[in-house]
């Protein structure tokens, strides 16, 4: 009589994937998320994975890494500590093993713990039989020789066979998981379909994998429900495909067609491929000899009348600012979206990090204000893509988006948005016939310009860097004048924070301690202080999105909290921010440089020592 496996059933499981940088780690991590989508699940993803195109083969450095949170309620971060952590040799496991949870299950290629690559990373025994695992559940699988024993028969050369190891271990994952191996199979076929033979063998490796975990004697797996979710048509969408797709549709609302002028820089370079794949739309992309170039581009282009845009990272934010400077004083919309990493320098390039925000804010000669917001999720970077450009084409200014690269390249299920829903964006663009037009000459009750586009009859017009008279718009050298126009450009900025909504408090609008959190660090504060209420601790959390201008209530909120903790990604930048707004609130600062997300542990403990105290 067989024995029935036991089946643990959780509201949310965290899974890990993890091996060598050319080992498919990321599209595995990808068609696992992708599947639990699909099948109802809440899922948040947090891809990691080297620098280096083939980083060194089997050491630390060249470990590369996918976290799935699926769960059955909301979930808002890909999780600390794993469920379920699956090792394709001892770099992953040297470099992962610390975050498996006990209890947790382990599945590991035993074939690639060899003596040369234990060698590697310095492991003078082997843990898979030298070492006490009994913490865990371990599933030491044959998974290379497997591999290579499913496709002998198969017409792919030895190095695509090794290479297909990865199949083996998601479709172990799967069956672990009771995942539809449908959607998977789908795939396949669908993007190999002209070499057919390719995605047979991708799919042999998953099965044998999920066969191999059928046969398993006193195993347990795991169950996660659907969750319970609003109607409508949901994707897997990570933040750089949110931000194209946001910027897309503010093109689309305003009337106007989509150019975007950038240069390829890691983590951004998805959204220039992304847009460059909507022609279908309309979309115009420019891939420019470098950054300066992709900006430039973009400024003649929002200049002749189109809606314009400019994606970089941070390295590139610094290239750029000369230009932004010139979008500043010629006062044309321009939508420049910085997915920030760490630095400085080349620094870390697949890494997040927060630290952008005052080059962001202050970065540029002159005086030159510049609204910024941030991004805060992967799927609400559309939300605030399409922000950005309607706040750039109703105010005539440039605007930096700010998002970061755990955002970017993670995932959470979409609801896609009906374009109608989507609000107006009312353009400053003249039309043929209207009255004279005065470049600089300001809408009544404002401080924008209105937009003439080169060409049309009695609307000529000069523009460049140099200050301009007021209204007229000629090149002036007048110093009561350019006061004038140095006041009006900031009015003009500080104008918008009657256009954004005021700021939220979750929690009690008074008390001891309140959170303060911006950007990607959102999903983590929110699930951190969420779980300290639910242990009735005082304590209440804002996040901002809205940087330059702030809310118009930030002050007010501020001004009912003993103490307020700033948590962000970087030494303490929107700390210093506040701080020099709002000097009389009692500010303290929480930071993290490591090129890793916040966990909700070590918030938790933080927050914990400041109401303690």
């Amino acid at each position: 009589m067989e024995t029935q496996k036991p089946i643990i059933e959780k509201e949310h499981v965290v899974i890990k994937f993890a091996g060598d940088s050319g080992d498919g780690i990321q599209l595995t991590g990808t068609q696992f998320s992708e599947t639990s989508a699909l099948m109802g699940n809440e899922v948040v993803t947090f891809p990691d994975y080297p620098a280096e195109i083939r980083a060194p083969k089997g050491t630390i450095g060249g470990v590369s890494g996918f976290q799935i949170n699926i769960g059955q309620s909301d979930i808002n971060t890909p999780g600390d500590y794993v469920d379920v952590l699956v090792v394709l040799n001892p770099a992953a496991y040297k470099a992962n093993m610390h975050w498996l949870k006990t209890g947790g299950t382990l599945i590991v290629d035993k074939d690639a713990f060899t003596d040369k690559n234990l060698e590697k990373v310095g492991l003078l025994k082997n843990p898979l039989t030298d070492e006490d695992l009994s913490a865990y559940q371990v599933i030491s699988a044959p998974i290379t020789s497997m591999t290579q024993e499913v496709l002998a028969d198969k017409e792919i050369d030895r190095k695509d066979i090794l290479r297909s190891r990865n199949m083996v271990a998601l479709g172990m994952a799967y069956w672990l998981f009771q995942r539809d191996l449908s959607y998977t199979e789908e795939y396949f076929r669908e993007k190999f379909k002209k070499k057919p033979e390719v995605a047979e063998a991708n799919l042999a490796a998953i099965k044998a994998g999920y066969n191999y975990g059928e046969n398993l004697q006193f195993v347990r797996s795991y169950k996660v429900n659907r969750a319970k979710i609003e109607k409508g048509t949901y994707r897997n969408i990570n933040g750089n495909i949110a931000t194209t797709w946001g910027l897309l549709a503010a093109a689309e609302k305003a009337g106007l067609q989509l150019f975007l002028g950038s240069y390829p820089i890691t983590p951004a370079s998805d959204i220039l491929q992304e847009m460059a794949k909507r022609k279908d739309v309309g979309a115009i992309t420019f891939q420019a000899e470098d950054e300066i170039a992709g900006i430039s581009t973009a400024i003649g282009a929002s200049f002749a009348g189109k809606f314009a845009c400019t994606s970089t990272s941070g390295p590139g934010l610094a290239l750029k600012s000369e230009a932004i400077n010139l979008a500043i004083m010629t006062e044309l919309p321009l939508v420049i979206v910085d997915v920030q990493r760490g630095g400085p320098s080349t620094g870390l390039p697949t890494k997040t990090e927060q630290s952008d925000l005052l080059q962001a804010l202050w970065g540029r000669n002159g005086d030159s204000p510049i609204p910024v917001i941030a991004a805060s999720s992967p799927s609400n970077c559309f939300e605030f893509a399409f922000i950005a450009g309607k706040i750039a084409l109703e105010n005539m200014t440039p605007v930096i988006l700010l998002t970061d690269g755990f955002i970017a390249n993670g995932t959470k299920p979409w609801k896609i948005p009906k374009m109608e829903d989507l609000p107006s964006i009312t353009t400053r663009l003249k039309k043929e016939g209207d009255s004279e037009y005065l470049p600089y000459k300001r809408i009544e009750g404002t401080m924008i310009r209105e937009w003439a586009v080169p060409g049309m009859k009695n609307y000529e017009h000069r523009n460049g860097g140099l200050e301009k008279v007021a209204v007229t718009g000629g090149v002036s050298y007048d110093p009561i004048n350019h006061e004038v126009m140095t006041y009006e450009r900031l009015k003009k900025v500080q104008d918008i924070e009657h256009q954004i909504p005021k700021q939220k408090v979750h929690g009690p609008q008074s008390g001891k301690l309140l959170v303060v959190g911006w950007g990607g660090t959102y999903g983590h504060l929110l699930t951190a202080v969420q779980e300290l209420r639910e242990e009735k601790m005082d304590i209440s959390y804002t996040h901002f999105n809205y940087i330059n201008p702030l809310p118009s209530n930030t002050e007010e909120i501020f001004s009912k909290y003993e103490k307020i903790l700033i948590c962000e990604m970087n030494t303490g930048q929107f700390f210093s921010y506040l701080r020099t707004l709002f000097p009389h609130n009692n500010f303290v600062k929480y930071t993290k440089v490591q090129g890793f997300p916040f966990t909700i542990t070590e918030l938790k403990n933080e927050i914990k020592k400041h109401l303690e105290e």
